[in-house]
């Protein structure tokens, strides 16, 4: 993205805007500080985002939070909303090949010092509880097809029922851990088998298990009723839907890159690959695309039970007694039908959100009961290194971003270029001497995931804030940490 070809303008202090010009049919929307703008143009998401603006049905503009970064057709990082009766599409590139990569923050009574002359024992406890790395599997067992089927319709509420958690989890989980319309019937064979095997497993990359400590609290009330509480201990999980939904999105690029000839679709990049909604192929990828990402909640749900397995194991009292209560799940990589204004009249869109998590305000329907007066939880992880934040959605969420804010701290080295820089240093030591104990699984892990690897997450959040998109409640810094 050069600004020698066209102009970027400032319109907000933390808002900058590309006008539409050749096919473009809304502008460019990006969220970011000058410094963080600079790396989305060096990146290429930028350009990315401009590519998405030239789709069919598009509304409005589109947007890239202030930690994108390059990804498959859509930026990682970017949010853009479809309308059915302009013409829009749905398109697998702009959910990504992890559906519904998400995370989950689960709150506790544990303060720091309970957990800190224990930490590597927890940590060492959690590896051994969920599989980790690349191919993991069998957390549980493998699921017959039957039960693979039932789990992908039902998502979380299945795995509560086979003995994994509490419903009051499932309550406070986005869409209640399932989306409507998921139909296993759509879904290749090899997509089954790859599933089989996976649920409750972490993966590898940047998903991971954290025990976290809440150093600072910048809303009271709002984190009295999200349950956090300054010098507290907190857990989070980081994952998605591993084989199954990467083998989802595999499948249907090909469907997409059918129909994209098929119905004389034009896009600037083959990665954009669409249908138009409501036509055969898109109802089948987001049929597809719901049991993938029912599939992540279920194993984030499994992860969680294994987690409060383990801590239970740890100090010897059970879940009530360590005070363990889940404060939301939220997803990142997903398209879904919401209704949200578009000048004045309320319009039924396809919101895709990929590396975005969604933050509906305070009132919302889709807000759970209990934390309607004041709002989402937003959960932003950043790297194993410094912090992540819990946040609540705000009014300017709904006006500017379809709902919808930033998701982490954003990738500014690829993970061959963070294994060049890591070449020979000691990241366990150093990640020691910041006081985080770490374990985890495949050879180059740790330098792939180095905290230089990502952005500044205090600016990411502090962009979101200022903009008044999301708000902050708590900031939250790793003591442990499990990476796959």
């Amino acid at each position: 993205m050069s600004r020698r070809d066209y102009e970027i303008r400032q319109i907000s202090p933390f808002i900058w805007q590309v006008e539409p010009f050749g096919e473009m049919s809304v502008p460019v929307r990006i969220y970011a500080d000058s410094r963080l703008l600079e790396g989305i143009e060096q990146d290429g998401a930028g350009q990315q985002a401009m590519n998405v603006a030239h789709m069919p049905g598009i509304v409005r503009a589109s947007l890239a939070m202030p930690d994108a970064h390059w990804g498959y057709g859509f930026p990682i990082g970017g949010v853009a909303a479809f309308d059915p009766e302009r013409g829009g599409v749905v398109s697998p590139g702009g959910i990504g090949f992890d559906i519904n990569c998400g995370v989950r923050l689960v709150a506790s009574d544990l303060v720091e010092d309970d957990v800190k002359p224990r930490i590597d024992k927890i940590v060492r406890t959690l590896y051994q509880q969920v599989p980790c790395g690349v191919g993991s599997s069998k957390a549980i067992r493998k699921l017959s097809d039957k039960e693979l089927r039932n789990l992908s319709r039902r998502g979380a509420a299945w795995t509560v029922e086979q003995g994994f958690g509490r419903p009051e989890d499932v309550e406070h989980t986005e869409e209640e851990g399932a989306l409507d319309g998921a139909d296993p019937s759509v879904l290749s064979a090899r997509a089954i088998e790859r599933g089989q095997p996976q649920v409750g497993t972490l993966g590898s990359g940047n998903h991971f298990m954290e025990v976290d400590v809440v150093r600072e609290v910048y809303d009271e009330e709002v984190a009295e009723a999200f349950g956090v509480a300054r010098g507290s201990v907190a857990f989070q999980i980081h994952c998605g839907s591993r084989g199954f939904g990467h083998q989802i999105c595999s499948d249907f690029l090909k469907t997409m890159q059918k129909a994209t000839s098929k119905y004389g679709i034009s896009v600037p990049d083959k990665q954009l690959a669409c249908a138009p909604l409501g036509r055969p192929e898109a109802e089948q990828y987001l049929a597809a695309m719901a049991c993938g990402a029912n599939y992540a909640w279920a194993n984030r749900q499994v992860i969680l039970a294994l987690v409060v397995e383990g801590l239970e194991q740890v100090f010897g009292k059970d879940r009530d007694a360590l005070g363990i209560r889940q404060v939301y799940d939220v997803c990142h990589n997903i398209a879904k039908m919401e209704e949200h204004d578009v000048d004045g009249q309320s319009r039924r869109l396809c919101v895709h959100r990929k590396g975005a998590t969604r933050a509906f305000p305070a009132g919302h329907p889709a807000v759970p009961e209990d934390y309607r007066e004041v709002g989402q939880p937003v959960l932003i992880p950043g790297d194993m290194g410094t912090a992540s934040y819990l946040l609540v959605g705000a009014d300017g969420a709904m006006d500017e971003t379809w709902g919808s804010t930033c998701h982490g701290a954003g990738r500014v080295m690829s993970r061959k270029g963070a294994k060049k820089k890591a070449g020979g240093r000691n990241l366990k030591k150093e990640l020691a001497d910041r006081g985080v104990t770490v374990a985890w699984e495949g050879r180059s892990t740790l330098a792939e995931e180095m905290p230089e690897a990502y952005k500044d997450v205090d600016a990411v959040v502090s962009v979101m804030h200022e903009a008044g998109i999301t708000r902050k409640v708590a900031r939250l810094e790793p003591i442990g940490v499990v990476k796959g």
